[in-house]
């Protein structure tokens, strides 16, 4: 078993699993310990895992992510979801007001939610276990949701795949410490300061991309020079993408709860 301290450094997002199946147990133990050991607002745990091992379901799951392969390689797939529905019928059961069910109940959820995955993720690789999580379960939240069967008021946020790793990639380049530590206010950082903060992660990245032929073809293509201008391409985070998906996220929120009582007290307002 690793420490806190080995794991975070040893940390690598593992993308090539080994069909090894991992030990009911080992779920068990690492699950029941982040629930043991995460933090929570008011103890309302607001988040629930939806675990999927099932091929025929891997299946469903690998094309709602974009048809990522290692879903398909991990032996679990694990699903992060920001959830008042449970709470919110345990309120009606004792007589007490309905809530949860408006925006700030969905922050709360989606940050309890993210509190719980950083957990379970340490204690998978504490114990030697790969792992690589997956922004695409923002873009298709509808339908997972579907997939999974969550009731209102109960939204995937992101998700995990977990399995032996049958790759040792290179770390990532991270910012600078400087970067992202400031001293009792924000200290908005000159150009030079951003120059300099940058340099090796462009550098880094650049020459990542440039190194897969596929890679390398996209940005020939659109004629992109620098790794700035990739993360902000139509082949990576397109800005037209993530306005039109955020209009859809709110509709989202809509259809499945998060914003009715928000609804209701602005027409009792009005």
């Amino acid at each position: 078993m690793q420490t806190v301290a080995e794991t975070l450094v040893g940390h690598r997002s593992i993308r090539q699993f080994k069909p090894d199946e991992i030990p009911q147990t080992i779920v068990d133990e690492v699950l029941q310990e982040a629930i043991t050991g995460t933090s929570s607002s008011g103890n309302l745990n607001s988040y629930s895992m939806v675990l999927t091992r099932d091929p025929v379901r891997k299946q469903r799951l690998y094309e709602l992510h974009g048809e990522q392969e290692f879903i398909l390689q991990a032996p679990l797939v694990i699903t992060f979801c920001a959830d008042w529905y449970r709470t919110r019928q345990w309120l009606k059961l004792r007589g007490a007001r309905d809530n949860f069910n408006n925006f700030l109940g969905y922050q709360v959820a989606a940050n309890e939610t993210m509190l719980i995955s950083q957990s379970v993720t340490l204690g998978f690789e504490a114990r030697g276990y790969g792992i690589c999580y997956m922004g695409s379960t923002l873009h298709a939240m509808q339908e997972i949701a579907e997939q999974l069967g969550l009731p209102e008021t109960c939204l995937p946020i992101t998700t995990i795949v977990v399995g032996v790793p049958d790759e040792r990639p290179d770390r990532r380049e991270r910012l600078p410490m400087r970067a992202f530590v400031h001293d009792e206010t924000y200290q908005k950082p000159s150009a030079s300061e951003l120059e300099d903060m940058y340099e090796a992660r462009e550098e880094s990245g650049w020459q990542r991309y440039m190194s897969v032929p596929r890679l390398k073809a996209m940005c020939d293509e659109g004629g992109i020079t620098s790794l700035a201008q990739m993360y902000t391409s139509p082949y990576k985070y397109d800005p037209d993408h993530y306005a039109s998906k955020s209009l859809q996220i709110l509709e989202v929120l809509k259809e499945r709860g998060f914003l009715a009582s928000i609804m209701n007290f602005t027409q009792t307002n009005e």
